[in-house]
């Protein structure tokens, strides 16, 4: 055993902290400046003269804290396109088994379908219990959606799912088009037999290269995490909860009860570990809240759920998969934003929304919610779509971009810990998940093994 290792294994001093409580007390310490920030440089009750003034200090803040958030994001994303690419390939082509890859398919795409299904009956009950969009008065004036893209429709999802350049498609960290090319490059390498082995060899040894690097990056991860929530608290002012609080404490309690008994009910009836599989996900979940970034929080999750006991070829599969088709808290956003709207626009103009038309939207909802992860501000824009297709004011949907960044902090975080879950059920569903290895997560025995 080497002296690292016995390192690792070895119980901590009560002041050595575990990455997640460096990232949690990062969390605190970023909400902390973020306050700061939003008081110090308070332009209320100011004389016009010393307004710019202050703005220029705050703006100054927020450029290097700014800094030291996107070198932590670019320093994760550069890792997504080689980390998915060889964990299909040498998951799959290390199998020799390409039937294999057509039904976790089908299993992880039907899942999908129910658990984000249940996203937008919760959404939906809740916001309609709740109400928090009756009393808003929308702005009479009309905005431009002139320059959003639009959502695409289900031959366009098609379409996009097929690179044309495989370096493109890399550069632009789409996952889906990687993981697609992977699998058809994992079919190859079978066919290609014993010439294919060096290949096979060089994703495995890339896919650990890859881990490994994800863990110098983590250390940095602490950093980054504070500067993100300090910009996002320094911009938005903990004051930002007011205007639209019921709004914002809807969502987070629609996600709330979405999390305790739609995932508790599949925790169940899959027989999922519950504490290490809290273990595993609380560090991707907590990257992808700070940073409302669910690219993020990739890496980590592809490691801890493979420590967990998933195989590495349905984690290389089902997690970037789920990043195009089981987006759970994006899609309960999407059912409380729009009916949010609805109820306003009743306040504002008189005419009721009724739960027929309600369902409809759903039902809308359902198939254009498939394609956000191609489209920039892919919640927003979604919504601003179904909003137009009922005649509803757009005007809402603006006025949910005030506090748009403390909801996209929620529901990105739940998206990530939906499709942790899912390679986990698929797993289960295949019969290849290893228990023995989720029972010892976490533990000095299985930190060490993975040295």
């Amino acid at each position: 055993m080497t002296a690292h290792a016995l390192a690792v294994a070895a119980p901590r001093k009560w002041y050595q902290l575990s990455l997640t409580q460096q990232i949690m007390l990062g969390l605190v310490a970023g909400v902390a400046i973020g306050w700061w920030m939003s008081e110090h440089f308070s332009t209320k009750d100011l004389d016009p003269s010393a307004t710019a003034a202050v703005l220029a200090g705050k703006q100054l803040w927020v450029e290097w804290l700014g800094v030291v958030r996107d070198i932590f994001l670019h320093l994760i994303k550069v890792m997504i396109a080689p980390l998915i690419f060889a964990s299909v390939v040498q998951g799959f082509a290390g199998t020799g088994d390409m039937k294999k890859v057509g039904r976790i398919g089908w299993k992880a795409l039907l899942y999908f379908e129910i658990v984000t299904t249940f996203a937008l009956v919760v959404g939906l009950v809740v916001v309609n219990l709740v109400k928090p969009g009756v009393g808003v008065v929308l702005a009479n004036a009309a905005q431009s959606t002139a320059s959003l893209a639009k959502p695409l429709s289900l031959a366009e999802i098609i379409v996009h799912m097929f690179p044309v350049s495989v370096m493109d498609a890399m550069a632009r960290n789409d996952v889906l088009q990687v993981v697609v090319f992977a699998v058809l490059f994992a079919t190859a390498v079978i066919a290609a037999g014993e010439k294919g082995k060096p290949v096979l060899e060089f994703c495995g040894s890339l896919t650990h290269v890859m881990f490994k690097f994800a863990g110098v990056i983590m250390k940095f991860a602490p950093f980054g995490v504070g500067a993100a929530i300090a910009v996002t608290v320094g911009a938005q002012g903990l004051g930002s909860l007011v205007t639209l609080g019921k709004l914002v404490f809807t969502l987070y309690g629609a996600l709330v009860l979405f999390v305790v008994f739609v995932f508790g009910a599949v925790i169940w009836i899959a027989k999922v570990p519950l504490k290490p599989f809290i273990r595993a996900v609380r560090e991707p979940f907590t990257l992808a809240f700070a940073t409302a970034n669910s690219e993020a929080a990739l890496p980590k999750a592809f490691e801890n759920m493979e420590r967990l006991g998933v195989p590495r070829g349905i984690v290389g599969f089902v997690l970037p998969a789920g990043y195009s088709f089981n987006l759970d808290g994006s899609t309960l956003h999407l059912a409380v934003a729009s009916v949010f709207v609805a109820q306003a626009a009743e306040t504002t103009t008189g005419i009721h929304f009724g739960l027929e038309q309600q369902i409809t939207m759903m039902l809308i909802l359902m198939l254009t919610s498939k394609g956000v992860a191609a489209v920039p501000r892919a919640s927003f824009v979604v919504l601003v779509a179904a909003l137009e297709s009922f005649k509803l004011p757009v005007a809402g949907a603006f006025l949910i971009l005030g506090v748009d960044a403390l909801l996209d902090m929620a529901r990105t975080s739940v998206n990530v810990m939906g499709n942790c879950l899912a390679s986990v059920v698929v797993a289960r569903w295949e019969g290849e998940f290893d228990a023995k290895k989720a029972a010892a997560f976490g533990t000095p025995d299985e930190i060490k093994s993975e040295v």
